[in-house]
């Protein structure tokens, strides 16, 4: 199960659902919303995006899964394992980060969110989609910088403002960390500015056996810049750890 980023859909883990497909079942929901769902008209929180993944595993008939997310879906994941820890196989955090939003965070998220709502996709593009990139990508990747800024343009204003509202009022994550009882890989984008590697580190040391994978050359959106040495990561993991036998 891989969760997106904020503010893509479902549609960024193509070459995932493509690479990882020979040895485990994909599955990889809109996140509320964005793509295909649903937003409704509950308060923001990142515990009901992971709510709604526990009904989409029930849904598939699965009990226990391998969850993994990506920036804003790393937060849903750290919320899956901190609600529904009897259903997680193994956990896969990439480009996210454990700590709450500081107060200048979340106040900038809402300022987003308003102007998205106010405005449009705009500030989305001048101010959000430069940092989701790497240096390396926003130079040599053309066609998957373009790629990536077609999904921006297409964010649901009123699901963008829902989810920075949820992510600026997640908790910290770090117990949840150190209570997880199932293997744990952390990827990182070698030249993510949101989230860096120091970030990941400080995830891997609350966990006794978290593992990190940095990426080169790669930016926030690693499994996008990157994806044949991210799907290389995640199954070098699934072998190793659960001998491949995730859902």
């Amino acid at each position: 199960m891989l969760l997106h980023a904020f503010p893509l859909s479902s549609a960024m883990w193509l070459a995932q659902r493509e690479g990882l497909a020979r040895v485990c079942r994909v599955i990889t929901p809109d996140l509320r919303g964005f793509g295909g769902s649903r937003l409704g008209e509950d308060e923001p929180s990142v515990d009901l995006m992971a709510d709604d993944v526990a009904r989409l595993l029930d849904e598939e008939g699965i009990d226990r899964a391998v969850v993994g997310g990506l920036s804003m879906g790393g937060y849903v994941t750290m919320a899956f394992c901190r609600r529904h820890p009897d259903r997680v196989l193994g956990v896969i955090l990439a480009d996210t980060k454990a700590g709450a939003d500081p107060p200048a965070a979340r106040d900038n998220r809402e300022r987003i969110a308003q102007a998205v709502v106010s405005g449009g996709s705009e500030v989305l593009v001048t101010e959000v989609l430069p940092a989701l990139i790497g240096r390396t990508t926003r130079e040599r990747r053309a066609m998957v910088f373009g790629r990536v800024k077609g999904l921006v343009q297409s964010a649901p204003p009123g699901a963008v403002a829902w989810a920075q509202r949820a992510m600026a009022a997640r908790p910290d994550s770090f117990e949840t960390l150190s209570g997880l009882k199932v293997p744990l890989l952390i990827i990182v984008g070698e030249e993510d500015e949101l989230s860096p590697p120091s970030d990941a580190e400080a995830m891997a040391q609350a966990v006794p056996e978290g593992k990190v994978e940095i990426i080169p050359k790669a930016g926030h959106l690693s499994a996008v810049e990157q994806p044949e040495a991210f799907n290389t990561a995640v199954i070098r993991f699934l072998k190793a750890e659960l001998g491949g036998a995730a859902t």
